[in-house]
């Protein structure tokens, strides 16, 4: 709908927008979540002083204006990528170079990878060079932070294989929280992960109608052989679909755009785990350490490592005390939604004196192992861990991980030093 200027009336809902020049041809293509919001902040009157003077330019030039409606925010950052590589609008490149802008790829082999790789990175003789090859190419995006929140949810939705994820190896940790769908461990078959691909292809390319459509198939097609877990988790994948809620999305900063700088805000729906984990060879070279998963996925920049101080040599109780005290002493770190903690109930109590202590009523769980140091059970909150069930033991085995690596580069710089 060709909008003037003067009148600029759009709707209260998510979507894409078009600013035309005088020959109606687009200039700068943006995304929003509520198409009317955003429009009005482009006609303040302090615009060069909170938006800047190529922006004001931007505006100068602009005849007309024109949207497109979608049902949700995700969708509008799909489709403002695909209008972008379309249109190539000189305002969405001139301040920077669309070059250094990230795009998704889909690589061409048995089992495709998805990845994140910047647009002047897109060297097709460097890229086979490095043993893989591209069959799609999707972007650029403009927003790195936005893009990344986008295939969190995207990635829930339709799990997908990914660099770290090796073929014939050990299950890899996105696998063990259901974001891959097990082309590590040969799970699924080649026949059906390439059906998977496609479906994310559709998605992607902002097709979200056609591929609901098509899910609606496969689940009927399904139900009507009886393969009623199959059928079952296809329409749950339909559910999910629809109901995309886009909450990091709509997060964002909503004077976010090309001209600024932007920063990811955590959900209030957001789900955080931190799980802690002691890591020493007969009470020497202790270390504690602290992983975070955020809504499932594991965030390595605000993972820590503690050098033992104070603990006595083998008193794993006391260098958890320890690890926990320090820990909440960094009042600047954000308090997650769950602690999870190695050991039985002599560390349960400890950690939950130790919240009670700091007056915080985040609940905690601790993670029983066996002989051959696999879980056995999970202490504390019996609702809080069956419902997250996944993420603990997911969580609690990274912890283990991060623990042992950092416990043996500690003795190697001690044994050369």
């Amino acid at each position: 709908m060709l909008i003037n200027l003067k009148t600029k009336k759009l709707p209260d809902s998510p979507g894409v927008y078009f600013f035309l020049d005088k020959n109606k041809k687009p200039i700068y293509i943006g995304k929003a979540t509520s198409l009317r919001d955003r429009t009005k902040s482009y006609f303040s009157k302090d615009l060069i002083g909170t938006r800047g003077p190529l922006l004001v330019k931007m505006i100068s030039e602009a005849k007309y204006l024109d949207f497109t409606k979608t049902d949700s925010v995700l969708e509008a950052l799909l489709l403002e990528a695909d209008l972008i590589k379309k249109f190539h609008p000189i305002y969405n490149t001139k301040e920077k170079d669309d070059k250094s802008f990230n795009c998704i790829v889909i690589t061409k082999e048995d089992f495709p990878r998805v990845l994140i790789i910047r647009k002047k990175e897109i060297n097709f003789q460097k890229l086979e060079a490095n043993s893989y090859k591209l069959k799609a190419i999707f972007g650029p995006y403009t927003n790195g932070a936005q893009l990344k929140e986008a295939l969190k949810i995207i990635r829930k939705i339709i799990p997908y294989r990914d660099s770290k994820c090796k073929i014939g190896a050990k299950p890899c940790f996105n696998y063990q929280i259901g974001l891959c769908p097990g082309t590590c461990i040969g799970a699924i078959s080649k026949k059906d992960y390439v059906k998977e691909i496609k479906k994310l292809e559709l998605l992607l390319s902002g097709k979200i109608k056609v591929l609901s459509s098509l899910l609606k198939k496969e689940m009927l097609a399904e139900a009507k052989i009886k393969n009623f877990e199959k059928a079952g988790k296809l329409r749950n994948t339909i559910y999910a679909l629809n109901h995309i809620h886009d909450i990091s999305l709509i997060k964002m900063d909503p004077r976010t755009d090309l001209f600024e700088d932007s920063r990811t805000v955590l959900a209030n729906s957001e789900f955080k785990i931190e799980s802690y984990d002691i890591a020493h060879l007969a009470g020497d070279s202790t270390i504690g350490v602290m992983v975070v998963l955020e809504n499932g996925i594991i965030n390595k920049d605000l993972y820590r490592k503690f050098n033992i101080k104070t603990a006595v040599k083998s008193d794993d109780v006391g260098a958890l005390k320890e690890v926990l005290t320090r820990r909440l002493n960094h009042k600047e770190w954000p308090y997650p939604s769950l602690f999870v903690i190695d050991g039985g109930q002599n560390q349960l109590n400890l950690a939950r004196k130790i919240l009670n202590e700091a007056n915080l009523t985040i609940p905690v769980v601790s993670v029983v192992k066996d002989e051959n140091h696999k879980a056995r059970e999970i202490l504390g909150d019996k609702i809080i861990a069956s419902k997250y069930k996944k993420e603990i033991l997911a969580s609690n085995a990274e912890a283990h991980r991060f623990a042992i690596t950092a416990h043996r580069k500690k003795r190697r710089k001690q044994f050369l030093t």
